[in-house]
């Protein structure tokens, strides 16, 4: 087991409203500063006493821009996941070793999103991960390239099509009960599902992940600091983050191809925290289209290619009562998308006992980061009895 295991927990959460893309009242550095304030509120602490900034992806508004209107006292550290919503777990893993090796004391982990100050999510991460082998046959959109890949996992891996649509369901059906979510009160049905237009094929409009503007973020602090603070720890088990041998090239030549890179990580977790698949009670897993999602679960060993469609069906994925709940907020699909940061937010939420969606008595709450990312990464936090 690692070293790290247990020793720094999250302690304070903040989200601002989910705002439709582009129409955010506040740009998106202030956005950031609303999350990361109620993210301290929600712990007991002053957000001057934040002396790290950790974030993923495009993120533009740095630790340094943000001190200001903390009223920092001291920045003591600073870094950067690479990828984009692979990098979530590995943002919130790197607050932690940061805790851990005593260079800060009190790290947040935020990321914020307004089109209307910023550039398009969609070109930032066109421009940085597309190769020009895609870009010159018509392919220019991440959706693209998932699509052909989940388009193989069903004609050669034999996973229905019908695992999709539970996937997208599930997270409709969590957000009927989440007032914040963007799907609250328009649950989706079987009928709407297949009246919606392909996207690209094999994804539906309804199997795609939403845009919006709106800004999220946690606070860790020390596993010892976090029992004397007001709100139950959730404590980080394992956060492994990396890429396989052929993942680093973008050009989609990588062994499994229906595989979105979780294999080794996975692997890595189970071994690190101690626990495996079986033992986990609840899962949010980073949904920019349902098939990748499908794909997360295989490579994390909650179902073989075989099993798919005897294990994600609705019923097993929904609270409180499924064998393995998802995306309990909504997920990226129905609650809403600051690049998956909220799911971040909601696995800490099912270890304090106060999702919308609670899972009875959850231990063990994982998150995974965005699947077919260069690099990924992916996150198992605990209760204090799984210590």
């Amino acid at each position: 087991m690692s070293g790290l295991r247990g020793a720094a927990a999250v302690v304070g959460i903040g989200q601002t409203p989910y705002y439709k893309r582009g129409t955010s009242p506040d740009s998106e550095m202030k956005l950031a500063l609303r999350a990361i304030v109620a993210a301290a509120e929600d712990a007991g602490l002053d957000p001057a006493e934040i002396d790290g900034f950790v974030s993923y992806g495009s993120e533009r508004n740095t630790g340094q821009k943000l001190m200001p209107g903390l009223g920092t006292r001291s920045l003591r550290f600073a870094g950067l996941a690479w990828t984009h919503g692979g990098g979530i777990p590995a943002a919130v893993g790197l607050a932690a070793m940061a805790i851990y090796a005593g260079q800060a004391d009190v790290v947040v982990v935020y990321r914020a999103m307004a089109e209307g100050s910023n550039q398009r999510l969609q070109v930032a991460v066109t421009q940085d991960d597309t190769p020009a082998q895609f870009l010159a046959n018509g392919i220019d959109m991440v959706l693209q390239r998932s699509a052909m890949r989940t388009q193989r996992m069903i004609e050669h891996e034999g996973v229905p099509r019908e695992t999709l649509e539970a996937i997208a369901q599930a997270g409709y059906h969590h957000a009927q009960q989440n007032p914040q979510a963007v799907g609250y009160g328009t649950p989706l049905s079987h009928d709407a599902y297949e009246a919606s237009r392909y996207i690209s094929e094999p994804y539906h409009l309804f199997d795609c992940s939403r845009e919006n503007d709106g800004a999220a973020a946690v606070i860790l602090v020390s596993a010892e600091r976090a029992r004397t603070l007001k709100q139950t720890p959730a404590y980080l088990l394992s956060c492994p983050m990396g890429a396989s041998a052929t993942m680093g090239s973008r050009e989609d030549n990588h062994e499994p191809y229906t595989s979105v890179g979780f294999i080794d990580l996975a692997k890595r977790m189970w071994r690190e925290s101690g626990y495996g698949p079986e033992d986990v009670d609840v899962a949010q897993i980073y949904e920019n289209f349902t098939g990748m999602a499908v794909g997360t679960m295989i490579d994390h060993g909650f179902c073989t290619a075989e099993t798919a469609g005897d294990v994600l069906q609705l019923d097993n994925l929904v609270a409180p009562d499924g064998g393995i709940p998802i995306n309990t907020s909504g997920g990226n699909i129905a609650d809403g998308f600051i690049h998956g940061m909220g799911l971040v937010l909601e696995a800490v939420r099912q270890i304090r006992g106060t999702s919308t969606n609670q899972v009875p008595g959850a231990k063990l709450s994982m998150m995974a980061g965005g699947p077919g990312d260069s690099v990924t990464s992916t996150a198992l936090f605990g209760s204090e009895a799984t210590l």
